[in-house]
């Protein structure tokens, strides 16, 4: 399967959640590029952005991980080329 460009955006609502998603994230560590967190201190929740190439279904099942822990909400954009 061919790799994709993806950027998936995390919003953490839970801090308590952190170790979890650095845990979920250390495991996809092959496929990360970059990633960027910023703490919104007024509204109480960190936003991470993080760049990875890989193919669609790893990027699914990074996203689907996240995606289940308390307090996190996932949301993934392809780069359209393939």
């Amino acid at each position: 399967m061919e790799n994709r460009i993806a950027l998936v955006g995390i919003i953490v609502e839970d801090i308590a959640a952190a170790e979890e998603i650095n845990r979920i994230l250390h495991g996809y560590v092959d496929y990360i590029v970059g990633r960027m967190g910023i703490p919104y201190r007024k509204q109480n929740v960190c936003i991470i952005s993080v760049v990875v190439d890989a193919p669609a279904d790893v990027t699914s099942s990074l996203t689907g991980k996240l995606g289940m822990v308390e307090g996190v909400s996932v949301k993934t954009v392809y780069s359209k080329k393939q």
